[in-house]
């Protein structure tokens, strides 16, 4: 078993790939516009350090019940704030029409070709640090990252199974893999995994790259999810968000499934409130 830390990574998580990937790409004249996004958290500090490199002005819409240790963090870029709804998919509508208002440049935090090209240099990495491997897990939210990893990997190593995982309180892209067309759940609950939390845009070029490239998906409860949190910090000495917690629960749940294989986990993201985090181990 292999743990590919992306909470060592800049901002603390996998998202400073793509939203550096996505800002860089930018033309003078639509960085001079100005950029708008959405975020929970985790794209919001990726997309805020992009902006400080670039030199671009650019505002960050969040729902009102944010991470409080991803709004702190967000304090220390100089970029705008500004907080809208309760659940991931109303603030990026509201964030997206914005934006069109103001005449700003969107930056989806998934549905853009940049941001998933961007998540995608962890497959890259992948094939680079290791030459064998069976399955690779990832939590998924809006899809980006299992896209651009799995559509990287299915062209390079064929063979290695992508496997999604996400929480039974927040699991969108299950339920719409399985009907064949975007789904939202009857009822979104709180879950640990703050920063997959959430649904799908409709018409997200995600869908359909996560429908070539997903070979299965497994779900997890939160105490499944709080006990993986424990289990990395008391084994690895590492602080993992609920999002990673979520792929590391995946691997537990099913360990008889990967036996004798070699298995990547992308441990997604760090960035967990410390209360949260203590209250946990406690």
């Amino acid at each position: 078993m292999f743990l590919k830390l992306e909470n060592e990574q800049h901002t603390g998580s996998f998202k400073a790939r793509g939203s550096l990937n996505k800002i860089l790409s930018l033309t003078d004249d639509e960085k001079k516009r100005g950029v708008t996004t959405a975020s929970t958290g985790n794209h919001a500090l990726g997309f805020a350090r992009a902006l400080q490199i670039a030199n671009v002005q650019g505002t960050v819409y969040l729902p009102e019940n944010a991470s409080k240790a991803k709004i702190a963090a967000l304090g220390e870029y100089p970029v705008q704030l500004a907080f809208y709804g309760t659940d991931a998919l109303s603030t990026e509508l509201h964030a997206k029409e914005q934006a069109r208002i103001q005449g700003k440049v969107w930056v989806s935090p998934y549905n853009d070709a940049q941001i998933i090209g961007g998540q995608g240099t962890i497959g890259i990495e992948l094939e680079e640090q290791l030459d064998h491997f069976d399955h690779v897990l990832v939590t998924i939210g809006g899809g980006g990252l299992i896209s651009g990893i799995g559509t990287y990997l299915k062209e390079k190593r064929p063979n290695t199974k992508v496997i999604g995982c996400e929480p039974e309180h927040s699991c969108e892209m299950t339920l719409s893999l399985a009907a064949g067309s975007i789904m939202e759940m009857d009822e979104e609950k709180d879950t640990l995994s703050d920063g997959s939390a959430g649904g799908i845009e409709e018409g997200a070029i995600t869908f359909p790259l996560s429908q070539e490239v997903i070979d299965e998906t497994i779900l997890v409860s939160e105490e499944e999810i709080a006990s993986a949190i424990k289990l990395i910090a008391n084994e690895h000495h590492q602080i993992i968000e609920g999002a990673a917690g979520v792929a590391v629960a995946s691997l537990i749940k099913g360990s008889k499934k990967f036996k004798g294989s070699a298995v990547i986990v992308v441990i997604c993201g760090g960035n967990i409130d410390l209360e949260k985090f203590n209250k946990l181990l406690r």
